[in-house]
């Protein structure tokens, strides 16, 4: 899984261990995380929007069967990922967003939260108190990198902004997971509270197959984390497990990912794990300030407890 989260690690293998599926496992072990609130930018109580409101995203793989559940701007339910899990259980669909995922959740037995913390709220007030700094908006008046607008568009310069992320390495994000079962299926899974900051119904990388995570027990499963608006323009988790399919090594499959990606992004911020099926592994991140290693976490029975790895970013 993406990140040092350890108890998303621990959670997710002793869900394995004690015969759960590879399906299981994922909801289970990214759920852990919207629990503990992993960095504050996973579950409930972060990342608030523009209106001061924290929302979900979340979605499960399974690749056996190739069904996807997904939730995108889910609000005021704390297990994403469980629901996103009902979303194949009892649904021919795919991704539900928004009030009526959040009604759906209910009637799947889910209960109405509160998502905002007093954590939260500080967020956002100090955000407001600097003039709404950073924002996502461009081509607007009144100037929103001085102001809280309300903003009116103008007209547009075709002058192409250079592209550079809005995040940093003390703002991760998504937990991604990957998990190979012992007969080589495949299952991914990712949940998130998104870009802090974020316009409302803004939906990112996460809960979009292909995007946030890929999971195809033919070939072996990927997951992103990072900037989302940028990352989700090029699938890397699709491409990825593509590239396992041809044969590459996990690691180059990664690293072959972001460089597309950098050509287009040199300033983004963003990684990507990958595993096959046959339980190898690999991941890469793009170098910026600030971040020039990518953190993450590993079971396997090779190894006698979930273990840290590092990986240079390139």
């Amino acid at each position: 899984n993406t990140w040092a989260f350890r108890t998303a690690a621990e959670t997710a293998w002793r869900v394995l261990e004690s015969g759960g599926s590879e399906l299981d496992a994922v909801e289970r072990g990214c759920g852990q995380c919207e629990i503990d609130q992993c960095d504050g930018s996973v579950g409930y109580g972060g990342s608030p929007d523009e209106s001061g409101e924290t929302t979900l995203d979340a979605m499960i793989m399974d690749g056996n069967t190739m069904e996807v559940g997904a939730v995108a701007d889910l609000r005021r339910v704390k297990n994403a990922i469980g629901v996103a899990r009902k979303v194949i259980e009892y649904t021919k669909h795919t991704l539900l967003v928004g009030e009526s995922a959040s009604l759906f959740a209910v009637r799947m037995g889910f209960p109405y939260e509160d998502l905002t913390t007093q954590k939260s709220l500080s967020l956002y007030s100090e955000w407001l108190n600097q003039s709404c700094q950073p924002n996502y908006w461009k081509n607007v008046v009144p100037d929103s990198s001085k102001s809280c607008g309300p903003y009116k568009r103008r007209e547009v310069t075709y002058k192409e902004e250079q592209t550079s992320s809005q995040r940093s390495v003390h703002n991760h994000d998504t937990i991604g997971m990957v998990v190979i079962g012992v007969s080589g299926t495949v299952a991914s899974g990712t949940s998130t509270n998104g870009a802090i900051h974020k316009l409302p119904g803004r939906v990112g990388d996460s809960p979009i197959a292909g995007a946030g995570s890929y999971a195809d027990s033919t070939a072996g499963g990927a997951a992103a984390t990072g900037d989302g608006d940028i990352m989700m323009r090029f699938l890397p988790s699709y491409q990825a497990v593509e590239y396992m399919r041809m044969g590459t090594d996990p690691t180059i499959a990664c690293q072959k990912v972001i460089s597309r990606i950098q050509k287009y992004a040199p300033k983004f911020f963003g990684a990507i794990i990958c595993a096959n099926t046959t339980g190898s592994y690999g991941a890469a991140c793009n170098k910026i300030p600030g971040f020039t290693q990518f953190h993450f976490m590993v079971s396997s029975p090779l190894l006698s407890q979930p273990t840290e790895q590092v990986v240079d970013c390139i």
